[in-house]
């Protein structure tokens, strides 16, 4: 796809896909509430089963980067569920071990998370590393075939329903930063782990605390060599900032839509100021998608793992984001003060994206060093 277009077999398969979930989404039970965990997790995995046996689900990792962004604008614009509670299973870890795991950990790992049968979280951000996550202080040390991990990690999507948690821990405190990190699979269920929910602004309890007192967790779990693990996070974070939020761009495409609908509607279409802002929104969309075309060459060219280029991506995304929901209030009125109307939620859920996935400060360094040749900062 380096000139932006698709095959005829991409097509073929675009039809397919088409075809199987206007089928398929009428026949699927009611979604449970927003605060029902349990019930979450069991209606995201039972999509992702259904995937799995219409031959689907391999997608993610087996098929081409160009085949698997049709496969996430189709189902996005079909209305299909998202990944929801096992979105760092399918985004981020599975993709992560996929092009970094053994053959034995590729194994033992991707297929339950393509079957939908277990569920991953990410324990990468601890609360005095976030942005600078070189900074990371959870400690590991080498006890025979197990590490032993003691410390604590925040903002871990879905914890609480976890069975397996991608972990960045420090496993040589004398090298330099980058340099003494490891990344583990974790157990949820071993000994020593205490999750604590965290509300967000919204009221929603899909982020936890977790605590590690002297968890045991196999060596057979490292991905990559001990202290290798930044290499190994760099993957990771190259495919949730390239390819994990393309759905989104697809469901921002269809909100603005609507925005402009709801415009007509309410009579507030005669004001040109918001004619032209939701204009102006359009054109950043449509640029975004196209960008994100142009990741997916990329990396289809690089063996599958994105580039650089995603950082560029998640940096106009998360502020196009917020316009988006901005520009959603303006039409709203004083019903954006309103949490059961559309929109508002996703309005607060926006303020967050210029954090989530690393902070838009962390991605413009990336862009300046790794795209323009700029030297670091001291």
């Amino acid at each position: 796809m380096t000139d932006l277009s698709y095959t005829p077999q991409e097509e073929e398969f675009r039809g397919r896909l088409r075809e199987w979930l206007a089928k398929v989404l009428p026949t699927l039970p009611a979604k449970p509430a927003p605060d029902d965990w349990p019930g979450r997790r069991a209606y995201d995995l039972g999509w992702q089963r259904m995937l799995y046996d219409a031959g689907y689900a391999d997608v993610r990792w087996d098929a081409s980067p160009t085949v698997r962004l049709i496969f996430l604008e189709e189902t996005e614009k079909a209305g299909a569920p998202y990944v929801g509670a096992n979105f760092v299973g399918l985004l981020h870890a599975g993709p992560t071990i996929a092009a970094e795991g053994t053959d034995e950990q590729r194994a033992r790992w991707l297929p339950p998370i393509l079957r939908g049968e277990e569920v991953w979280c990410q324990g990468f951000s601890e609360p005095g590393a976030g942005s600078d996550l070189a900074a990371l202080r959870t400690r590991a040390w080498r006890d025979g075939d197990d590490y032993v991990v003691t410390g604590s990690k925040i903002w871990t999507s879905h914890a609480e329903v976890a069975d397996w948690c991608e972990l960045l821990v420090r496993t040589d405190p004398d090298a330099p930063r980058h340099r003494g990190i490891t990344w583990l699979a974790m157990p949820m269920d071993a000994d020593g782990v205490t999750v604590r929910p965290l509300r967000t602004l919204a009221g929603s309890a899909e982020f936890a605390e977790v605590f590690l007192d002297e968890v045991r967790v196999p060596a057979a779990g490292r991905v990559g060599a001990e202290n290798d693990g930044w290499r190994v996070t760099m993957v990771t974070l190259s495919f949730e900032r390239g390819t994990a939020f393309v759905g989104e761009v697809v469901a921002c495409r269809r909100v603005l839509g609507e925005l402009a609908a709801a415009a007509q509607r309410s009579g507030r279409w005669d004001d040109p100021v918001l004619r032209r802002r939701l204009g102006r929104l359009e054109a950043e969309f449509r640029a975004l998608w196209r960008l994100t075309q142009w990741n997916v060459s990329a990396a289809e060219a690089s063996g599958g793992v994105p580039g650089a280029g995603g950082s560029v991506f998640k940096l106009r995304y998360s502020h196009a984001r917020q316009q988006l929901y901005d520009a959603a209030a303006d039409v709203l009125g004083p019903d954006a003060l309103d949490l059961d109307r559309p929109w508002v939620l996703d309005r607060l859920s926006s303020l967050s994206y210029t954090i989530a996935a690393g902070t838009s400060q962390i991605q413009r360094n990336i862009v300046a060093e790794r795209i323009l040749g700029l030297p670091k900062g001291r």
